[in-house]
């Protein structure tokens, strides 16, 4: 083909110095059969099938890596296809203040690195820029390009947690309200369900890095003892984001159960203030209503003091109810 398709972002050969020489990728095959030091880095946009099927038969990959390439609904994994790993890295990225998702399929070989992205996902111009301007990282071969990929990927989830913690601190005078805003637990709600989803995104990479460090045999050989340093401080990365996933979807319950607490204290405390006050004219109402009975005997009927001594009576039934509601804090 004279022009690349749309979804090859770069294709490129990688020389020990940094030098970089742009391939189309009907001739990696050649590239890679020259034996000339360096290695190939290939990066998609969701490439059609045809593109795949191309660099399956350029590169020599696996027919089930490539269907799961493919197919753009896969857990984070690591697998083993002969002298070829297969990695799966969810990405994540604010979009309208929404956390969107997508994925990363990379391919390692003993001399290319193949990034293939689906989804909302940060394009890895910039890493390969920084390793273009750091020529000694280049030098360890496409197992540093997979590192710096990945360090990208898992540095994107920080501001991500970041923002949500944020949220939460600005939340957290409504949170500790007494009235109860239905609009504030929607919020909350939303923001757990978001920590929840991206824990699911996160937390699995931790076993792909730990299996990554772990690697024995032909794996162990493409990664390399000082690649493994560097892996090793994304993992501890990835387990910090975790973490702090886990403390803030923590925090969040547990303001939505402060939250609920104090409305329900608040409507504990509402209920016993109307209680005292229907007590308060349940007195001079009891009272009354006998004397409104079309009854001849009455007492306290006929003597001139009888209306005076009568209201004077509940006015003190009511001042005792009052101070004893006062006392006992429902007043």
């Amino acid at each position: 083909m004279d022009t690349a398709p749309a979804c090859v972002i770069a294709c490129a050969w990688y020389a020990p110095d940094g030098g970089r020489q742009d391939l189309p990728i009907e001739h990696l095959s050649e590239a890679l059969a020259e034996n000339r030091p360096g290695f190939a880095w290939i990066g998609l946009y969701e490439p059609p099938a045809q593109v795949l099927e191309t660099l399956r038969q350029e590169l020599g990959l696996h027919e089930l890596a490539i269907e799961d390439a493919m197919n753009a609904h896969q857990r984070p994994k690591l697998e083993a296809y002969g002298d070829v790993l297969f990695v799966v890295a969810h990405t994540a990225q604010m979009v309208d203040g929404k956390i969107r998702y997508g994925e990363t399929h990379l391919f390692l070989g003993p001399r290319f690195l193949l990034t293939i992205r689906h989804g909302a996902s940060l394009s890895y111009a910039a890493v390969r820029t920084r390793l273009e301007r750091e020529p000694h990282l280049l030098r360890q071969g496409p197992a540093m390009a997979l590192y710096a990929v990945l360090d990208f990927i898992v540095d994107n989830y920080a501001p991500i947690v970041d923002e949500h913690r944020d949220t939460l601190q600005e939340l957290e005078r409504d949170i500790f309200s007494a009235t109860y805003r239905r609009a504030i637990v929607m919020r909350l709600y939303d923001l757990k369900r978001d920590l929840t989803y991206m824990r699911v995104a996160v937390a699995p990479l931790q076993d792909v890095l730990a299996q990554l460090l772990r690697a024995q045999g032909m794996a162990g050989q493409l990664l390399g003892e000082d690649v493994r340093i560097y892996l090793r401080d994304v993992h501890d990365h990835v387990v910090r984001v975790n973490d702090a996933i886990d403390s803030l979807r923590d925090m969040l319950g547990t303001a939505l159960s402060v939250n609920l607490s104090l409305v329900t204290l608040a409507q504990g405390e509402t209920v016993k203030r109307l209680g005292a006050w229907a007590a308060l004219l349940a007195a001079p109402t009891l009272v009354t209503s006998w004397y409104g009975m079309n009854f001849r005997h009455m007492p306290e009927l006929e003597p001139r003091w009888a209306y005076p001594l009568l209201i004077g009576a509940v006015a003190v039934v009511c001042g005792v109810l009052y101070r004893l509601f006062k006392r006992a804090r429902w007043l």
